[in-house]
């Protein structure tokens, strides 16, 4: 084990599911069970912190923070800074607008989102932000209420904490044009940069032995995501290839389960 330990930080607000989920020690998300795993595979010591995405950002420019994990689509040119590296991709993750069913027709192109306020997510990093206005919420969830009472048309978000959250209050949204497509890395400060082969092996190993497979079910599948009992049959097939596709497997289930309740 390296002997000082690193820091890090989940950066995600606390509405980010499936990906993390707080204060649920038995069941913390996806990157909640699986960065443990990927630190003990690369005999790694850690401190988890938990910093609201802007202090996050800031902690890991000043050193206060060794790494945390981040989507390169999230940034323009999908350039992390010189500050940083990057570990081998670990699954992949998806942004879409999310409107209403009323308001969708208005923002199936990605470009109308230019000149428009647009719903985001305080701390968040969006690639194209210098192309509108941005109205900071402090979460997913709370971006799904801003849709349905109207302070909003229209807001940028995670396909899947989106759909969670709708289900949760009932209050139904639409995906919309595609926002950011790409992958989830840890992004490592510079200095660290030796330990990126021990880090990208402990990723292979977890690719190979299921355990990302298995982990991504255990969270996507509709018995996570609702509280009822309702039984859906779901014939999903995982993808065998470099980075398991999370959002199109969630997301055929979330909208079987939201079409049936």
């Amino acid at each position: 084990m390296a002997e000082k330990p690193l820091k890090y930080n989940v950066n995600g607000s606390s509405s980010w599911v499936p990906y993390y989920v707080p204060n649920q020690p038995e069941r913390p998300g996806i990157l909640g069970e699986l960065v443990p795993q990927i630190l003990s595979l690369a005999e790694i010591n850690n401190e988890k912190h938990n910093y609201p995405p802007k202090r996050t950002n800031q902690a890991l420019d000043n050193g206060l923070l060794d790494f945390d994990f981040v989507s390169p689509s999230w940034f323009p040119n999908k350039d992390i800074g010189d500050k940083f590296v990057s570990s081998d991709p670990i699954i992949e993750i998806q942004e879409n607008i999310i409107t209403l069913k009323d308001n969708a027709s208005a923002w199936n192109n990605i470009d109308s989102i230019k000149g428009q306020v647009i719903g985001t997510v305080r701390g968040y990093l969006y690639h194209d932000d210098a192309l509108f206005t941005r109205f900071d919420f402090t979460s997913e969830r709370e971006l799904v209420k801003a849709l349905h009472k109207n302070r909003i048309n229209a807001a940028i978000s995670g396909n899947l904490p989106a759909l969670y959250w709708s289900k949760q209050f009932n209050l139904p949204i639409t995906l919309a044009a595609e926002h950011s497509n790409g992958v989830l890395v840890m992004r490592l400060r510079k200095e660290h940069k030796d330990l990126l082969p021990k880090i990208n092996a402990a990723i292979a190993t977890l690719k190979a032995n299921g355990t990302i497979e298995a982990m991504i079910y255990k969270y996507t599948h509709q018995a996570t995501f609702s509280e009822s009992t309702l039984k859906v049959k779901t014939t999903t097939n995982f993808r065998k290839d470099s980075c398991y596709n999370l959002a199109e497997l969630a997301q055929r289930e979330l909208l079987t389960l939201i079409m049936l309740t």
